[in-house]
């Protein structure tokens, strides 16, 4: 079984979605300083193996891109859009609870860090299809540089 990754590159972190495109499951997604994605990387693979790299196209996705090469293959995507994008696809992954879905929509933020659904949008937009994520729902926390 091949595993399909999502990155959404960044200088200073990134997020990194890790798919089984057969179940159309979302496995871990995490956001990682920088400096810890090639390890994590090299984890999952060990894991599963690693079939494609997504690589969002945007910032110092060229850098990353050599280095993923030694990896797998690697296929840059477009990632225009995917911020805001992602913002709309927690909440549908997990619905507003409580008092929150008094809020109008553009005002509900949520938790934490993005960047792992960003690179989420980007697999599902390749792949054609959304993705289930099982419950509980990540905390999506920035890991500390080590």
């Amino acid at each position: 079984m091949t595993h399909l990754v999502g990155l959404d590159p960044g200088r200073a972190k990134c997020g990194l979605v890790l798919v089984d495109p057969d179940q159309r499951l979302v496995l871990d997604g995490l956001v990682l300083p920088t400096s810890s994605v090639i390890d994590q990387l090299i984890t999952w693979s060990t894991r599963g193996g690693l079939g494609m790299i997504l690589l969002g196209n945007g910032t110092s996705s060229k850098e990353w891109e050599a280095a993923l090469r030694r990896l797998t293959s690697v296929e840059v995507v477009e990632e225009r859009g995917t911020t805001l994008r992602a913002r709309e696809r927690y909440w549908q992954l997990w619905p507003v609870q409580g008092w929150r879905q008094l809020l109008p929509r553009g005002m509900r933020v949520p938790p934490g860090e993005l960047d792992a659904l960003a690179a989420l949008v980007m697999v599902e937009d390749h792949l054609g299809h959304r993705c289930r994520w099982p419950q509980p729902r990540p905390d999506f926390k920035s890991v500390p540089e080590p």
